[in-house]
């Protein structure tokens, strides 16, 4: 299809080939979790919360600054939808060793039909202070959730920071 004075869909997408998301781990969680409370049904399904207890985070290769304690007092508010996946939102803090305390909400889905692993996928956001952390505030994380049981009442959250690697134009090199 060509727009008025354009270039055909064809051309457009021969000239913009796609661009392949590459993920780096940023860090990894062990979260400690207390016991689940049922906070009743609702018209989008069955509702929970889910306290955090705390934990520890361990930065992924490469990054510098980004380990600490995942601070006691945020909470995960859960959904059993009708069709049986889970709806989960956590919203808690954590605290690099240097003291920058992040906000971080971390929106997950689960589905337990996906055998033999589930899955459990989720978009994370992060409110970091001013300071040598604040490019998390500019960046697309997903990240991945297993849970620790039965050996720990625990999740284990691991953030990728999702970029595109954007493959050279003809007659160009990519920088380095």
């Amino acid at each position: 299809m060509t727009r008025e004075g354009g270039m055909t869909d064809d051309e457009i997408l021969t000239k913009h080939p796609p661009v392949e998301p590459v993920a780096r781990l940023v860090w990894t969680a062990v979260v400690d979790v207390g016991d689940r409370q049922d906070l009743g049904a609702s018209a989008s399904g069955h509702r929970f919360l889910v306290p955090i207890l705390g934990g520890r985070f361990y930065a992924g290769p490469g990054i510098a600054g980004l380990s600490g304690e995942v601070l006691p007092g945020g909470a995960d508010r859960q959904l059993l939808r009708p069709d049986g996946v889970k709806e989960l939102d956590a919203l808690y803090e954590m605290q690099t060793e240097a003291g920058a305390v992040l906000t971080i909400r971390n929106r997950v889905i689960v589905d337990d039909a996906r055998q033999p692993d589930r899955y459990a996928m989720s978009v994370i956001s992060v409110r970091a202070p001013t300071g040598p952390l604040d490019w998390l505030n500019r960046r697309l994380l997903l990240g991945t959730l297993q849970s620790a049981r039965p050996d720990r009442a625990a999740v284990v959250v691991r953030a990728w920071e999702a970029d595109a690697s954007t493959p050279p134009r003809e007659g160009t090199t990519r920088r380095g």
